[in-house]
């Protein structure tokens, strides 16, 4: 499946937005207000003013239904779960060029709240991949002591790793361990 730049750039919004909630297995990576403004800014979320402790709050309930979108049993439940937030979600599609970016679709509402521009946004980026039957991409990392999601955008579906360079190679390196010591 061939992903265009703003599903692209959703997917990798929704992917390290879960991936800073404790239930990953890591420390609050959104502890306060700085950390959310440093969010928005390195996934260049674009429209949001101020941030508030508000905004902070609605942002981490989302990313827990997310993270259940990545965890769930079976992709019924994954629907369901994706169903019920964009059901709560005022979804405004329109067409937009910005900040050099290709002509792309945002679905959230040009009013909208933090928590409902990524929503809206990467929930719609969710739902194609659920509707394209490709919920089997949406995983959790296979290293043991890892929780971290990520959507493998592998051609053939293979990767098992939310990253190569950390969890796949000390996986790699602990199997080579093994096989010397047996």
């Amino acid at each position: 499946m061939t992903f265009g730049h703003d599903m692209v750039h959703s997917l990798a919004t929704v992917v390290e937005l879960v991936n800073t909630s404790p239930s990953t297995g890591g420390d609050e990576g959104l502890p306060g207000l700085p950390e959310l403004a440093a969010f928005i800014e390195a996934r260049e979320i674009s429209g949001i003013g101020a941030v508030t402790a508000r905004d902070l709050g609605q942002v981490r309930i989302v990313r827990e239904v997310f993270h259940r979108v990545f965890t769930a049993a079976d992709q019924p439940a994954a629907v369901r779960t994706l169903n019920a937030l964009l059901s709560d979600t005022r979804i405004t599609p329109r067409l937009v060029e910005h900040d050099g970016h290709p002509l792309h679709v945002h679905y959230h509402a040009a009013d909208s709240t933090l928590a409902e521009h990524l929503a809206a946004d990467c929930g719609v980026a969710l739902a194609h991949l659920l509707v394209e039957g490709e919920a089997e991409r949406l995983r959790t990392c296979a290293a043991p002591d890892c929780d971290r999601v990520f959507v493998d955008e592998s051609r053939n579906r293979s990767r098992v790793y939310c990253d190569s360079r950390t969890c796949g190679n000390r996986m790699h390196v602990a199997a080579y361990r093994a096989r010397r010591r047996a």
